[in-house]
């Protein structure tokens, strides 16, 4: 399937060269649109019904690819959920509701736009996360590792923040569960979360160290056919945290922080596609399992599911 971005609309003329691109982000569970305050159903390994606390992440180095492969950057717009390549999707309606997402009832952003240059395209490919550093009027800035209090947005988010060398969490998702968590000392809560970022980090940015961190919990999702037009990009919150038992913590966080000796962990890791740890010496710890694919993530129909425009 071929699509050009000049179907996409809102630049006429042959003289144009970049043409607008727009990819709509879709949040799922059991088969159905969720996010806003939507009530969750049949989640994790005891089916339960929940409440969605928290959904964001951030994107980055989004390109589409042509028929031969090729892969071509999409400009982002500069804008309070976009900052040089990194984008921010949030999937909680501003008005912290009961109410599914609809066009009245928007979640905060679930669109990524921007521009690419006039072509014939028929994939799409993003990481998940916060790079390193992006490029920003020809100079590199600091991203994973930066201060949040002077960062610009979407970077500004306190609770998109971890305290340890200032790194950024790169995915967010909590849940409210119907009965108490019973936690590994016997006392309850009631959110369990999925934090990932990066871990193992070293240096400290506030000094102007360099910050290098051993498990990086990056990942790239491709699709090689996808047409935004028709299309849109969709995570199944069910897959998740389909092998968890929401009920229960048997150590660490509440949930999985990317702790490598989380038992929460490693079902959380591999329904993203990543591994947690790996055979010493073989650098596979926080590393993608197999390139480009992630099972949280899948192409679905486009539909008008809200979202900053």
């Amino acid at each position: 399937m071929l699509f050009t971005l000049a179907a996409l609309g809102g630049v006429e003329g042959a003289a144009a060269k970049d043409l607008p691109v727009a990819i709509t982000f879709g949040l799922m569970a059991d088969g159905k649109e969720v996010g806003c305050g939507a009530p969750l159903a049949n989640l994790g390994g005891g089916h339960l019904q929940a409440k969605l606390r928290e959904a964001r992440f951030y994107v980055y180095d989004v390109k589409l690819v042509d028929a031969k492969r090729t892969r071509t950057p999409v400009a982002l717009t500069q804008n309070e959920w976009q900052y040089g390549d990194v984008a921010l999707l949030d999937f909680k309606d501003a008005r912290g509701g009961n109410a599914p997402c609809t066009e009245s009832n928007p979640a905060k952003n679930a669109r990524i736009s921007g521009t690419a240059p006039r072509h014939a395209y028929v994939g799409l490919e993003f990481s998940v996360g916060a790079p390193v550093e992006t490029i920003v009027d020809g100079k590199p800035v600091s991203i994973n590792h930066s201060n949040v209090e002077t960062a610009p947005p979407p970077l500004d988010i306190a609770g998109m923040a971890w305290n340890w060398q200032a790194g950024r969490r790169f995915l967010v998702f909590e849940v409210d569960t119907p009965s108490p968590i019973i936690k590994a000392d016997g006392s309850k809560t009631r959110t369990w979360t999925v934090h990932l970022g990066s871990t193992g980090c070293k240096g400290n940015p506030a000094t102007g160290e360099i910050v290098s961190c051993a498990h990086e919990n990056r990942f790239t999702v491709a699709f090689d056919h996808f047409d935004p037009k028709t299309q849109r990009v969709e995570f199944d919150l069910a897959r998740l945290f389909e092998s968890s038992d929401l009920l229960v913590d048997k150590g660490g966080a509440v949930g999985c922080m990317s702790g490598l000796d989380d038992p929460e962990c490693p079902a959380i890791f591999a329904a993203l596609g990543l591994n947690l740890t790996g055979a010493e010496g073989t650098g596979e710890a926080g590393k993608q399992t197999k390139p480009g694919v992630s099972p949280v993530f899948k192409s679905g129909p486009a539909k008008v599911a809200g979202g900053k425009q």
